[in-house]
C-alpha cells in the first residue's frame, strides 16, 4: 500500500467524526489563519490554491475577501472533502472555489484542475499533518507562477511560551497525529534558494505559530 493511500486512510478515520465540530474547536487554537489571509492578496482574476484544504473554511473566508479570485482546494481525505462542498454551497460560492481529491506532495494531483499555475499557494496547520511535508512544500513551489508566493501558517516551537504549556501541547496535538515541524524555517529558506525566492519568516503569538511567505524574484 502506498504512503499516500495510507494517509488518506488515516485522515478519513480521523475526521470522519470531528469535522462535524472541527471549526467550531479549532477557532480557539488554529492561530493566525486569519492574518495568511489577510497577506494573501492575490491579483485580480487570480488563482489560488490551498493544499489540505478541509473543511473549507479559509478558502470560503479568503473567497469572500477577495471577490474576484478563483479558489482551488486539495485535500487528501474524502470526509473532509464532502464537509467542505457542504459548506461552500452553503455560502453560495460553489461556481468560485473547485475542490478536489489528492496528496498534496504530489505535483500532479492537481492537474485536474486545468490551472497550470497558480498564483499563491498556502498551508494553514497542515505541513504538521503531512508525513511527508517536505515534498508537499516542494510540489506546491513547482505549482507556482513566475510571480507566485507561498504562504504558510502552523504551530510553532511554543518558544516564547512556558516549558509545561510546550510539553501538554505537543503531547496533546501527537494524539491527533499532528508534529509541529522544528525544522520548518530551514526546510524553508533552503526551498527559497533553490527557487530563487525570498522569505519573510516570523514568529508568531510568542511563538505559538510560525508564519511564512516565499515570494518567486
Amino acid at each position: 500500500m502506498s504512503e499516500a493511500v495510507e494517509t488518506a486512510k488515516l485522515m478519513d478515520a480521523v475526521y470522519r467524526y470531528q469535522r462535524h465540530f472541527y471549526d467550531f474547536t479549532r477557532k480557539y487554537y488554529l492561530l493566525g489563519r486569519d492574518h495568511l489571509i489577510r497577506q494573501l492578496q492575490p491579483p485580480q482574476n487570480g488563482h489560488v490554491l490551498e493544499l489540505g484544504c478541509g473543511t473549507g473554511r479559509n478558502l470560503i473566508a479568503a473567497a469572500k475577501r477577495y471577490p474576484g479570485v478563483r479558489f482551488y482546494g486539495l485535500d487528501i481525505s474524502s470526509h473532509m472533502l464532502e464537509t467542505a462542498s457542504r459548506n461552500i454551497a452553503k455560502a453560495g460560492l460553489s461556481e468560485r472555489i473547485i475542490l478536489i481529491q489528492g496528496d498534496a506532495a504530489d505535483p500532479a494531483a492537481t492537474e485536474p484542475l486545468d490551472v497550470p499555475e497558480f498564483d499563491r499557494v498556502f498551508y494553514s496547520y497542515t505541513l504538521s499533518m503531512i508525513p511527508i511535508w517536505r515534498e508537499a512544500l516542494s510540489a506546491g513551489a513547482e505549482r507556482l507562477n513566475k510571480n507566485g508566493r507561498i504562504h504558510v501558517v502552523d504551530f510553532g516551537q511554543q518558544g516564547g511560551l512556558p516549558g509545561w504549556f510546550a510539553k501538554l501541547l505537543f503531547s496533546w496535538l501527537k494524539s491527533f497525529h499532528v508534529t509541529p515541524r522544528a525544522d520548518l524555517e530551514t526546510e524553508l529558506r533552503q526551498l527559497a534558494d533553490n527557487t530563487n525566492a525570498e522569505l519573510d519568516f516570523r514568529h508568531l503569538y510568542r511563538g505559538y505559530a510560525d508564519y511564512a511567505e516565499m515570494r518567486k524574484l
